[in-house]
């Protein structure tokens, strides 16, 4: 989610094992580790297992009638060691209930009666299903689902479609976006067992990685758009759409698949009653749906994979008001293919990427929903914060609850990364600086300076987005200062390859890139994650000896952030010295840097980049 804080505007093969006795491990993870589902190496472990479940789900909705009715069957496969005596369902549109817990203010058109199920058969059998919950529910099984064995849900629910949307809810009388629509098993993992941290609006989500066919029954004239691969083109769009469609699949091209005079002269969906739409995804970690009857509809394709040519469809479907969606599909097939070729530099994973218009800012498996920006700038920024997040958190399951650094603080890296390439990089740094670090460096508050490895479940806040987006990325980009750029992506790839389709935590985030490097990074860890420091350095003294000087720089703040030495001699000329996170490996206080000083220094300034000093009046030392 790009969560719009207003802060100012062969190296992997050959490395040795690495423990990470240095950094601080909670109980029960050093259990996990200890039980070797999970490695010191940074790979999964020799008894890792994760659960995971086929969902087969049918929605009804009837616009402007805000009720969506669902019915799903759920196999669930209990992949670990223990015997199950209960499972824990999340009903995550039981936000909008009265009584649930949140972290704000909810207006009346934000609260409903929350979910209702009707119906719940485990394995064939009627079973009773208390319906006074929150967003965490739960089924006492008769029989004990034991080890890597499975259960069948028959599951019918209705609920109603919240009229102020955020995430999820009522984009108009006659556009919805439904999110988080259908009761799923909670995840029972390796290290915390089920996952039953309520969710309370601000925070984000962890679910397991399963195959999913969907199936959206709506009236004529109302388009559909969803997670996975549409099955029945033929059967849903008119010939000649269908035929427009197919061949976006393959094109370069942007097509308006449907136009605003197609949509109104009801030249899009077959003129039925009713229309069912249906949609197919496999391994993912959840499944979403848009839907409206005068959204206009663009796609494209893109090639993301070279090696095997493969493509990816690129679509949007957006209010033909809304200006800066006209550029949508070109922007997503810029960022599909400058993700996939350059950082992470990972083949985008999907068959397909959806750009709804919403009010969100928020990603989902192969959709985002965005707001409308006047800025069209902006509103690319925004689209490729949220097409970022498909490598984080969904090419791996992270734990965004818990751990949101493991994806906002990357997805915050990938949108400077890719800005550079597109507005060149004194822009993109400007913007950085502007809209990501000034408000968290100027903000002298003691919540600011919470340790990044806090649960983000635990506090909320803008301390939270700082320890959500800013600090991680700051640290992602300060590895990357001192690695290299080779080293670095081989390191990243090492750790997205361990984790692809599993459950990383930090601490396999940790370990992975130790091992890829070759080199403990704990002394890194230790002081980018573990730390309460902020970002200030200043230089202390400047010692001239000789045809050198030592320019001694003081780090006030503690972290270990790169920055330059920018000397101006007495001619007026001036040379600039770059030093990596590397310098703070021996002193995290404290460092000394040996500068050429055949001509006279007048002056010596640090030069901090986007790492926006808290202090800059102790910046610039000038001689006497």
């Amino acid at each position: 989610m790009l969560k719009k804080l207003i802060f100012g505007l062969a190296l992997c093969s050959a490395a040795p094992q690495l423990q990470a006795q240095g950094l601080y491990m909670p109980r029960n993870i050093k259990a996990a580790y200890d039980k070797g589902t999970r490695s010191y190496t940074g790979e999964p472990g020799k008894n890792y297992w994760q659960n995971s479940g086929r969902y087969d789900i049918t929605i009804t909705a009837n616009p402007p009638q805000r009720t969506i009715y669902g019915t799903e069957t759920i196999v669930y496969r209990n992949n670990s060691n223990d015997a199950l005596t209960s499972l824990a369902i999340r009903l995550i549109c039981n936000i909008h209930k009265p009584t649930a817990p949140r972290d704000g203010f909810a207006s009346p058109d934000f609260l409903t009666n929350g979910v209702t199920i009707d119906t719940l058969l485990v394995n064939g059998k009627t079973q009773r299903f208390n319906n006074n919950v929150a967003t965490v529910g739960g089924i006492r099984l008769q029989q004990p689902l034991k080890a890597h064995d499975s259960i069948q849900l028959s599951i019918n629910w209705h609920y109603d479609v919240s009229l102020q949307s955020n995430r999820e809810g009522m984009i108009d009388s006659t556009t919805y976006f439904l999110a988080y629509f259908y009761p799923r098993v909670a995840v029972y993992d390796d290290y915390n067992g089920w996952d039953r941290i309520p969710h309370t609006g601000g925070m984000e989500f962890y679910n397991d990685f399963n195959d999913y066919t969907l199936q959206v029954k709506v009236p004529k004239n109302y388009i559909v758009w969803a997670t996975g691969t549409l099955q029945n083109a033929s059967e849903v769009l008119q010939p000649a759409v269908a035929a427009n469609l197919q061949q976006s699949y393959t094109s370069d091209q942007v097509q308006h698949i449907a136009s605003l005079a197609d949509v109104q002269q009801h030249k899009v969906t077959r003129q039925h009653d009713w229309n069912t739409w249906k949609w197919a995804a496999s391994n993912i970690v959840d499944v979403t749906v848009g839907l409206s009857d005068h959204y206009v509809w663009d796609a494209s394709s893109v090639m993301v994979d070279s090696s095997t040519r493969r493509r990816a469809s690129m679509q949007a479907a957006y209010n033909d008001t809304a200006k800066d969606f006209h550029y949508s599909v070109s922007f997503g097939r810029h960022a599909l293919n400058w993700l996939s070729n350059n950082w992470p530099g990972v083949a985008y994973p999907f068959p397909k990427m959806t750009a709804f218009q919403g009010y969100a800012d928020m990603e989902y498996p192969m959709m985002v929903n965005d707001g409308t920006e006047e800025d069209t700038s902006f509103a690319q920024l925004v689209q490729d914060h949220e097409i970022a997040h498909t490598y984080f958190p969904f090419y791996m399951g992270i734990n965004e609850t818990r751990y949101s650094f493991m994806d906002e603080g990357w997805a915050t890296t990938l949108e400077y990364l890719i800005g550079i390439a597109e507005k060149g990089k004194e822009n993109a740094d400007k913007l950085y600086k502007a809209f990501r670090v000034n408000g968290y460096t100027r903000d002298p508050s003691s919540d600011q300076d919470m340790p990044v490895i806090t649960m983000t479940n635990q506090f909320n806040g803008v301390g939270a987005g700082s320890n959500g987006y800013v600090k991680p990325s700051l640290s992602y980009l300060a590895l990357k200062d001192m690695m290299g750029d080779e080293v670095f992506k081989k390191c990243l790839h090492a750790y997205m390859h361990n984790w692809n389709g599993k459950h990383p935590i930090p601490w396999d985030y940790f370990n992975s890139m130790s091992t890829a490097y070759g080199q403990n990074l704990d002394w890194f860890w230790n002081n980018w994650f573990f730390s309460t420091h902020y970002l200030d350095i200043g230089v202390d003294k400047v010692n001239a000896h000789g045809k050198t000087t030592d320019v001694i720089v003081k780090n006030t703040g503690g972290f270990a952030i790169p920055f330059d030495v920018v000397a101006t001699y007495a001619d007026g000329t001036t040379a600039t010295f770059h030093q990596t996170p590397q310098v703070w490996k021996a002193n995290q206080t404290q460092a000394s840097i040996s500068i050429p000083s055949a001509k006279k220094i007048n002056s010596v300034k640090l030069d901090n980049g986007i790492y926006v000093d808290a202090n800059e009046a102790d910046n610039e030392w000038k001689a006497q």
